[in-house]
Parts: structure tokens; sequence; C-alpha cells
């Protein structure tokens, strides 16, 4: 009696346990290495913004830019599809830089400038997440997109010249307000590390930056010195930007760009207290928060950081490159050869929306989670996304994992907001996409980068990955 009585208690505490890790607050749980099982209803992001007062002051808080954490408001929030095409023409002129780089043209430098220096105008409208920063003495707090694919960190700044500046939210940087703020005169040396600078007419001549973007968006202004207030401790004095006084294009309302990328004179390269490290955590849904610090102390515990090497392409210094193996879907791999991957190489990119991977590699997965999705209806294509279900009816459903495999033994177990790209109830994609060729790069975008603590070490050139980072 005794035996059957604890038989019984064993099975209920069975039950108990498997229906808390298939059930969570969070509406949904991974079930062993297989599969996501979430409520439908959690699919669908939020109205209202649930993010809590992070008690962490050493980093910067960053929310998406159209979500409802952001400080800045859009006046027509767009579309999906709207969003996934613009993601479509950021990648595409990607493509074409590296295309360029890589194949030793003569005329690589100017043909750079002239497509795409780092970040297409276009793109700064599409899902991308914002961080505010303070500029000048005393400080002036702006919102800025941040990108790992940019250098020059540049903000709009009176007086605008008469090509005028694109309509932002916040009052535009006044530098005669500034007690810190330069300009960088011309012929200097720190004048000579932009890709693209002139001289002004005015005397004592200054440096005077310009980018022009893929889509005719343009940046253009003085390439100035002041102190960047990252947090209320965190400040960097002399930091090197453009105050720019002639803008124009798709920026949204946006004060500027935060450029993250490796050259010598984005924010990682200047701050050199920082020992090269930055960190972030997209946060996924768009209603919460997730963050952006510098140095190693203040986005998480890094021991639960698995590292892969940090790759250079010599004529793309400040792209970050790494090596992916492998793709596993629903606990298993599949069969692609890592040629696939190396053919064109691998970017890790926070601008990009939707990882485009080669095209026998997305074929694959996609193979293979039609396979394991096929007791859903499906739906119509996305934009760019064609493998979409139509989840009306249920209260929950059954997704499979999708890990990304990377050299060095990292891994990155595709957070569920970053498998499935959900426009509505009734059209719900496999949130990846293919190239067009099989020699384009491999881009990792933002979408499966969510809720992962992304670590940066350049000094040991590695990146890292954790999860649960937000």
């Amino acid at each position: 009696m005794a035996f059957l009585h604890s038989s019984v208690f064993s099975c209920l505490a069975f039950v108990v346990l498997t229906f808390t890790l298939l059930y969570t607050p969070q509406g949904y749980e991974r079930d062993t290495e297989s599969r996501h099982v979430v409520s439908v209803h959690s699919l669908l992001p939020s109205s209202a913004c649930s993010s809590s007062k992070d008690s962490n002051t050493s980093r910067l808080k960053l929310v998406h830019r159209h979500g409802p954490c952001s400080p800045i408001s859009t006046s027509r929030e767009p579309s999906h599809v709207q969003l996934l095409d613009e993601d479509e023409a950021r990648v595409h002129l990607l493509h074409h830089r590296i295309s360029i780089a890589t194949s030793g043209s003569d005329n690589t430098s100017s043909s750079l400038a002239a497509t795409i220096p780092a970040y297409t105008g276009v793109a700064l409208g599409t899902g991308n997440y914002i961080v505010t920063v303070g500029f000048g003495t005393p400080k002036r707090d702006l919102t800025v997109v941040f990108d790992t694919g940019s250098d020059l960190t540049w903000i709009q700044c009176k007086p605008c010249s008469s090509g005028g500046c694109y309509t932002q939210q916040e009052p535009l940087f006044d530098p005669s307000k500034s007690s810190t703020y330069s300009k960088i005169p011309c012929g200097s040396s720190e004048c000579s590390l932009l890709e693209s600078s002139t001289c002004s007419t005015a005397t004592p001549s200054a440096c005077r930056y310009d980018v022009e973007y893929g889509d005719n968006s343009q940046s253009g202004g003085y390439f100035s010195r002041d102190t960047l207030t990252l947090t209320s401790s965190e400040l960097v004095s002399g930091f090197m930007f453009g105050c720019g006084d002639d803008n124009s294009g798709l920026f949204g309302t946006a004060a500027g760009l935060l450029g993250l990328g490796r050259g010598k004179v984005s924010l990682v390269s200047q701050a050199k207290k920082y020992g090269g490290v930055f960190s972030y955590c997209l946060p996924a849904p768009s209603s919460s928060a997730g963050y952006l610090t510098f140095g190693g102390g203040g986005g998480g515990a890094t021991s639960k950081v698995k590292f892969t090497p940090m790759l250079s392409v010599s004529n793309m210094p400040s792209f970050y490159f790494v090596s992916l193996l492998a793709i596993r879907v629903g606990g298993t791999q599949l069969r692609i050869s890592p040629r696939v991957f190396s053919a064109g190489g691998t970017l890790l990119d926070s601008g990009t929306v939707i990882t485009r991977l080669p095209p026998s590699a997305y074929a694959a997965l996609r193979s293979r989670f039609r396979q394991l999705m096929r007791k859903y209806k499906t739906a119509p294509a996305l934009s760019i996304l064609d493998t979409c279900y139509d989840f009306t009816g249920y209260e929950t459903v059954q997704v499979p994992t999708v890990q990304l495999v990377f050299g060095g033994g990292a891994s990155l177990s595709v957070d569920l907001s970053g498998i499935l790209y959900v426009a509505k109830m009734s059209q719900a994609c496999l949130a990846f996409a293919g190239n067009g060729d099989v020699g384009d790069v491999t881009i990792i975008g933002n979408v499966q980068q969510r809720r992962f603590n992304v670590v940066y070490d350049i000094a040991k050139k590695q990146i890292g990955f954790g999860a649960k980072g937000c």
C-alpha cells in the first residue's frame, strides 16, 4: 500500500513538473531540445510598455524604435511589408558593398563611400533599436539608432545649412551651447581617419565629413569633438563625431546614429578605457527593454557566455564576421556542408532584421521546418518570408527549435521570437530568408539575436552569446 501511494505521488509530481516546464508566465518554454510549446496569444505584441526600471546604472536602456517603450514617436508606424522590403534593400546594398570590397577593385574606397558607407538611409526606418545618450556640456540627451555596421557617430546640429535637416522629434543639438565642443581642424591626423572628408571655407579651415547612402540619403557637417555621456557615471571626453548641418533622407525621427563598428572613428575604438568590449541584449517582445553596455561588467554574467572567434576581412575592417558551421532544427542537424557557409562568409549585424542564409542552407532549413509544422494550415507569404502559418483557432502551438552552431564551440539557440515573425494570428512566418546567390555573405540579423547577451571582445577577437540576457 505504501508502495502504491509512493508511485501515485511520483506520477503526480512528474505531471506537475511537466506542466510547469511547458507552460510558464512568459507564455512558452522549450520542450527538451526539439520544440517550443507556446500560447498563441503570447505571440502577439503588447501595445503597452512592460519595461521596469533597470537597477543597473552602468548600462544604457535599449528599445525597439517602433515599440511602445520608444522615447520617439512616428506619425505612421510602417507596415510589416514595408519593414521587410526595406530590410531587403539594406541586405542588397550590404551584399553589393562586400562584393566590391572583396573583388579588389582599384576604386574600392570611393565606390564604398558612394554605395553604402556602413548604413543605408532606407534601413534607418526599419526594425532597429535605439538608445539615448548625452552630447555636450551641459549634456543634451538625444536618441540615436545604434549600429554595429557603422563607424562614424553623427547627430543633427544647429544651424542647418541651405540643404536643411530632416525632421526629428527632439530639438537639434546646438554646439554653441556646449562648453566642451570644438571643430576638428582640416589637415589634422584626426581628419584623415574619415573615409571621405573636405575642408571648409571658414578661417581657420575645419574638417567636414560626408556620408552618402544607397537610397540617396546623406549626412554632412563638421567633424567635431565633445563630451559623450553614456550613463551618469560614464563619460567619453573629446569624443569625435559628425555634427551634421546638411542631412536628408529616410532617417525617421531619430537624432542620428551611434557607430559601433571596428573602425578608428567608432565609439568602441575611441573609448579605450572599455578595452574594446561592449555587449547588448535586444528585447523581445518590442514592448520591453534590453540594454547596451561598455566594458566587461555591465551586461550580465560572462561565465555563461560561449565565444566564437571574431573573424576579419581585410577590405571590410569595420564589420564583425564569424564562422557559421551548422544549423539544427527540431534537435536534428541539417545536412549542410560547412563549405556552403564559408563561400561568402558570415556577418553578425545589428542593423539587418531577418537572417539571410545561403540558398541551399535556407532550402534545407525551410524543408525541415515545413515537415515539422505540417499539421498547421499554411498562410500567404509576407514580403521576403515565404513559409507562413495560420494559427487561428489554436490555443497553443508547437514550434521546432532552431540552433545556429558556430566555430569554437559556441551556439545560439534562437529564441522563439527569432523563429517566428508574427504579423497577425493568421500569418506567423519562419523568420529566415535565403540569399539570391551562393557567394553572398550570410547575415545573422537582429531578430535572431533577441534575448541573448551578445558580447563583442575586440581585444581578444571573439564574440559571445549568452542565453536569457534580457
